[in-house]
């Protein structure tokens, strides 16, 4: 049997009834149908995305106000970029985390160049494949965050390419769902009609709009982690035990207290095995204190090149 630690959580709107997913260009509301048990099927929506979730999952361990890493795992390894007046970004926030252009264009300390220290690190050889568990240790030493969220070392830079899938996955979803019309005005206190030059084009007038959110008879949040995956990286049992307790954090911080995922879409949970905060924050807390101290780095600094 998979070993996966899986998560069915029940939200509903935290006002009223009304609710606004997730939108795609030239496509809208994501809609779609599923079977259910009396042989017909209902109407469907996808609320947020698993792209959108991987990055509210991962935000849950990084202190905007401090821009930092949350205090409980500031020590694990992360990459750091400084361009000098004041402009900084992390692989915490990169969507590309190590493989931002950020590091791959920066130097170290010594000088080197970034892409040829994380080669060098990862010991990725040009003209050969590397399986996850063969770079898993020295990805950890960079950023564990990569094997916990993925990471595509996709620019042609980096020897063989490697990529490393998400460990975690989750959606929202809504069943039994029904359109919900509305609509306001756009005022403006000066003009209430349009003349040449001074239409809504240009942003003047009264302009009406129309608006569809909608509600559900039901709305799920699934989340999982795939265990089995962490396990291949043949990592040693501290350093699996904090891939696990970071996984297992973003869950329950996510998911404790209100979901504002958009202005119109402010959810709460109703119902679920959401783990306690407090526990998966103590249990973090000492894997973290378990790894030996070289995976316990901090902060790699990288600067200018970009």
């Amino acid at each position: 049997m998979p070993r996966r630690d899986t998560y069915t959580i029940r939200l509903e709107p935290a006002l009223g009834s009304r609710f606004q997913p997730t939108g795609f260009p030239n496509l809208g509301a994501a809609e779609f149908e599923r079977p259910v048990d009396d042989g017909g099927w209902e109407r469907c929506l996808l609320v947020e995305s698993e792209q959108s979730m991987a990055n509210r999952l991962e935000a849950t361990l990084w202190d905007e106000p401090r821009k930092a890493p949350i205090e409980v795992i500031e020590a694990l390894p992360h990459l750091v970029w400084d361009g000098g007046d004041g402009q900084t970004t992390s692989s915490r926030l990169e969507a590309h985390r190590i493989a931002s252009p950020y590091f791959r264009n920066a130097e170290t300390e010594d000088g080197a160049k970034g892409i040829d220290w994380m080669n060098q690190r990862l010991g990725l050889v040009d003209d050969r494949l590397r399986a996850p568990f063969e770079f898993a240790a020295a990805l950890f030493a960079l950023d564990p965050l990569c094997l916990v969220h993925g990471v595509f070392l996709s620019d042609k830079a980096f020897n063989g390419n490697p990529r490393v899938a998400r460990a975690i996955t989750a959606n929202i979803e809504a069943y039994d769902v029904r359109e919900a019309y509305s609509g306001g005005v756009k005022k403006d206190s000066v003009r209430t009609g349009a003349s040449a030059g001074k239409g809504s084009a240009e942003g003047y007038g009264m302009v009406p709009f129309d608006r569809t959110e909608w509600t559900a008879r039901r709305i799920e949040a699934h989340v999982a982690i795939d265990l089995d995956q962490i396990a291949s990286y043949r990592l040693s049992e501290a350093q699996t035990a904090v891939l696990e307790a970071l996984a297992r954090y973003e869950v329950a911080a996510l998911f404790t207290g209100t979901l504002r995922l958009r202005t119109a879409c402010d959810l709460q949970v109703n119902d679920g095995d959401v783990p306690p905060l407090q526990d998966a924050e103590r249990a973090l807390r000492a894997a973290v204190a378990e790894l030996d101290p070289a995976d316990r780095g901090g902060a790699h600094l990288l600067h200018g090149g970009s």
